[in-house]
């Protein structure tokens, strides 16, 4: 998937989520709304040392920002590698501008890390 692909966002759904983001982020702002519109994407995890590991994330789609959106991740293909998490969707589409950033600099889609702490829940 390349940034390319992402249909972006337009100005009236990305005014909803402005007063979450602040500098920078809102130039990604409307790619990460673009990509949380599509509801799922492909990528790699990156891990030191090794070889990265390919995953699928889905999550249902609510337009409004302080809506839930429930993310699953599925790691290497394996049911047994399968991830939920639930938070906000501003907080969501604010994990995808990283996403989208990586994008933009030819990366492969991945999460930073923050998400993947929350994810396993690492700082509960």
């Amino acid at each position: 998937m390349s940034l390319q692909s992402i249909q972006p966002a337009t100005k009236p759904e990305s005014s909803v989520y402005l007063p979450y983001y602040q500098g920078k982020k809102r130039n990604a702002l409307p790619y990460a709304i673009g990509l949380y519109k599509q509801g799922n994407i492909e990528g790699e995890r990156q891990i030191e040392g090794t070889s990265s590991i390919a995953f699928l994330a889905t999550w249902n789609v609510s337009m409004l920002p302080a809506d839930l959106t429930r993310c699953r991740m599925q790691f290497d293909g394996d049911s047994e590698l399968t991830y939920e998490i639930t938070m906000a969707t501003y907080e969501f589409v604010d994990f995808l501008i990283s996403v989208v950033v990586a994008m933009n600099q030819n990366k492969q889609p991945d999460f930073e890390q923050g998400f993947y702490r929350k994810l396993m829940r690492i700082d509960d």
